[in-house]
């Protein structure tokens, strides 16, 4: 109920309803039949009527289909109608004795008139209450309304909400680039207009990344020839530790220039999903850089199928199995699955992040000590690459301080291949 839609249908059920409800009462108030104390004093006339002929001549009274018998008639008497009739047969001539009975629901209502004889005259009296399947007639007609305004009301609804569901759609839609894609211009004025904002908008966001995209870049590429020239020129410096304090610097220089390339390559890029074995995957990683001298415990799971291009996802990972590995004193790596996802998740034993600053570490450059720059490999934009890959193939990734053990844990989760994508 806390989504607009839903609201705006309770709201309009409401309207439609009470609206209809107060007219169906105006009209039953407006159209009522008189009341059954007007309308019974002709009846008690005919009563009369039949009385006096019944104690004049009974025998033309029994010829003409008049019923008189000794005893009233059985059944189950209708107090109210009785006392409604008595005062009629008051005022319309001498008092007689009436009971008026009904034998069942279904049967019509008796009125038996007591003669001065003592004999009682039979007559059947017209019913003034409302009929019988009046309530399966209310409630057939509510139940019409309930249903009428339900309909209504959520056809109105959608047509209102119109522009807000293309709105959510469209950033639903948003693709790894940050680019809407294209929304059709057709329906109501407001839904064009929406969707022309919409569209406007992407093609303006469009234009604003590729041309991030193009700076970074081109500058990446024309760093490398002055890098260049400053490498040549260091390599004639006579003091020693000054040229390779040059060379370090130029060093750092080109990982910088050569990762922003691959930042740039990887938010743009679009690799052809294929099923992936994490296990195997992770496995190729370890095998690669235990040789390099880094200190990684591979996982105990063999196999878990995610739908990824392989190359970016083993870039991805590698780029945070080398983060724990250099700066957690280790790896230490489990895999495991969590209802439909598989989770990778990756501890060190180092000193962990200070918890205000988590929210950065996804940030390119950033340091958790930027002293650390000068005896720590890498430019600062390893964690940034990874994030990029892993949230293109619809995967999350975290990172938490743990206390048992004291560490570091990347949390990685990918939604597992279904079974049509896997090979």
């Amino acid at each position: 109920m806390k989504s607009l839609r839903n609201r705006l249908v309770l709201l309009l059920i409401i309207a439609i309803v009470t609206v209809v409800g107060l007219a169906t009462f105006a009209a039953s108030r407006a159209l009522q039949p008189p009341l059954p104390a007007v309308t019974i004093e002709p009846v008690a006339r005919q009563l009369h009527l039949l009385a006096a002929l019944a104690e004049r001549d009974r025998q033309d009274a029994l010829s003409i289909g008049i019923r008189l018998q000794d005893q009233p008639a059985g059944g189950i008497e209708i107090e109210r109608m009785s006392q409604f009739l008595n005062k009629a047969m008051e005022k319309t001539g001498a008092a007689r004795a009436v009971t008026v009975t009904q034998a069942s629901s279904t049967s019509p209502l008796i009125a038996s008139v007591q003669l001065d004889s003592g004999a009682w005259l039979i007559s059947e009296v017209p019913g003034f209450g409302p009929p019988q399947s009046g309530g399966w007639v209310l409630a057939g007609w509510s139940i019409l309304i309930v249903l009428g305004s339900t309909a209504v009301s959520i056809f109105a609804a959608s047509k209102i909400i119109r522009p807000l569901q293309i709105l959510e759609d469209a950033i639903n839609r948003i693709g790894p680039d940050g680019v809407i894609p294209p929304i059709p211009e057709t329906g109501s004025g407001e839904v064009r207009a929406t969707a022309h904002a919409l569209n406007s908008l992407s093609g303006r966001l469009k234009s604003a990344i590729e041309s991030r995209m193009r700076l970074v870049a081109a500058a990446g590429h024309d760093l490398r020839t002055p890098m260049t020239r400053m490498r040549l020129r260091a390599e004639f410096v006579a003091d020693d530790a000054e040229r390779e304090k040059w060379l370090a610097d130029l060093q750092e220089l080109d990982a910088i220039a050569d990762s922003a390339i691959r930042l740039v390559k990887e938010e743009v890029g679009s690799d052809n999903r294929e099923t992936v074995r994490l296990g195997s995957l992770v496995q190729e990683i370890v095998d690669e850089l235990i040789p390099l001298g880094y200190k990684v415990t591979p996982p105990s799971l063999a196999s878990l199928p995610v739908a990824a291009g392989p190359i970016a996802l083993k870039r991805a990972l590698r780029n945070l199995i080398i983060n724990a590995a250099t700066h957690g004193g280790g790896a230490s790596i489990q895999l495991e699955v969590e209802g439909d996802d598989a989770v990778i998740k990756i501890r060190d034993r180092g000193p962990g992040i200070p918890e205000e600053l988590l929210d950065q570490v996804f940030e390119p450059f950033f340091r958790v000590d930027a002293a650390r720059r000068k005896i720590m490999p890498g430019a600062g934009l390893g964690l940034a690459i990874s994030k990029e890959i892993i949230e293109r193939f619809r995967g999350t990734i975290t990172i938490a301080n743990s206390t048992k053990p004291k560490g570091l844990v990347q949390t990685v989760k990918l939604p597992l291949a279904r079974s049509e994508e896997r090979i």
